[in-house]
């Protein structure tokens, strides 16, 4: 039995080697874009917390919830908890506005209130700001 083989030569595997590789490629851009835009949204919320509990240690709560609406990504949470002296800021938000799901980033600060402001009370856990 001789006659000519089935296949001739590697006509088209160039090309869909090039997908390949391109696809590949693209995958690895999404990954490394997001990763960055988390560590953003991760530098954004620890700076609204340290923001927030500095505001919030002089006694201004209202100043420290716009400023979490200012600095942090859209939706993020703040939540202020007395510590001893003083008091602790979380402030959470979905990473990358949702798009990593599961993937939920927190900042977090702490300040010594200021002398003659009330009693550190517990705010809600998860109130918008």
């Amino acid at each position: 039995m001789t006659g000519r083989p089935r296949c001739r030569g590697d006509t088209g595997a160039v090309t869909v080697e090039a997908a390949i590789s391109i696809g590949a490629l693209v995958a690895l851009l999404a990954l490394v874009l997001g990763g960055i835009a988390a560590v953003t949204d991760q530098l954004r919320c620890t700076d609204a917390a340290r923001e927030a509990v500095r505001l919030a240690a002089r006694g201004d709560r209202d100043g420290a919830r716009r400023a979490v609406t200012a600095i942090a990504p859209a939706g993020a949470t703040l939540e202020l908890l007395p510590d001893g002296d003083g008091l602790t800021a979380i402030v959470r938000a979905a990473a990358v506005r949702g798009l990593l799901p599961g993937l939920r980033i927190e900042g977090r600060a702490f300040a010594v209130t200021e002398p003659g402001v009330g009693p550190a009370a517990r705010s809600p856990g998860g109130a918008d700001p």
